[in-house]
């Protein structure tokens, strides 16, 4: 059983498990003596041994930290426009298993879910967990970053300076394959790729992406919801840049 704890963890050091974690392994019926591994969000695995488990605790005794390496060469970050209901939970949970760098939630014009203040950042605290859970499943000792939601207008006003490449999906006669555009990417570099909401980005929003440096890019003929779409360009990356992983 892997569980994201809050670091930084130590070698050698006893801890109470916070609570969401001693739930879960209290779920699970670990026992004082049972072995569970344990991630910071800095790159190891730790072996830790069930010492106690209480009512509402389990303490653990932390062991030498394990270097992991799953993560993909190329840090791609998506930039989204907010699918509705459910759709951004699914989204940030399988962009995290595919390797995803960050997330940058974005209020477009066309979008259904509206968020600000308080709401906002409870929903990226939500988000965030889920990219936790996920990296508890998969492998990964890394935790891709959920940003605050932003408005695509002031979102784009901030990219200057940035070094990444910078992709936006695209429905118009002008934009390139993926396909071609990653053979210039290299293997080791950063890819920012911003995907629109449902029904896309508006005109002006693409139009202002493109002045801002984002190549307009394809992905077929067919069109997918804003919540495929990027997972499916994040999953040819993937595919590229670290071949399939087992199941």
């Amino acid at each position: 059983m892997r569980l994201f704890v809050p670091g930084p963890l130590q070698a050698d050091a006893e801890l109470a498990l916070p609570p969401g974690p001693s739930r879960h392994a209290q779920v699970r019926r670990v026992q004082p003596g049972d072995l569970l591994w344990l991630f910071d969000g800095g790159g190891c695995d730790w072996p830790a041994q069930v010492l106690r488990v209480g009512r509402s605790q389990v303490d653990v005794r932390v062991g030498v930290p394990q270097p992991v390496q799953r993560e993909l060469p190329l840090a791609v970050t998506l930039a989204v426009g907010m699918p509705a209901n459910e759709r951004m939970d699914t989204l940030v949970e399988k962009a995290t298993e595919l390797g995803v760098a960050g997330i940058q939630p974005l209020l477009c014009e066309r979008a259904v879910l509206r968020l600000d203040g308080e709401r906002a950042e409870r929903k990226r605290e939500h988000w965030q967990a889920v990219a936790q859970s996920a990296c508890e499943q998969c492998g990964r000792a890394r935790v891709p970053l959920l940003a605050p939601v932003q408005a695509l207008p002031a979102w784009l006003a901030q990219r200057g300076g940035s070094t990444a490449r910078r992709l936006v999906l695209s429905f118009q006669a002008d934009a390139v394959p993926l396909a071609e555009v990653a053979d210039a990417l290299a293997p080791d570099g950063e890819v920012v790729a911003l995907s629109g909401p449902e029904g896309g980005l508006a005109p002006a929003e693409e139009a202002a992406a493109r002045a801002a440096g984002f190549v307009p890019v394809s992905l077929g003929p067919r069109v997918l919801r804003a919540d495929t779409a990027p997972l499916a360009l994040l999953a040819w990356f993937s595919l590229r840049h670290n071949g399939p992983g087992a199941g």
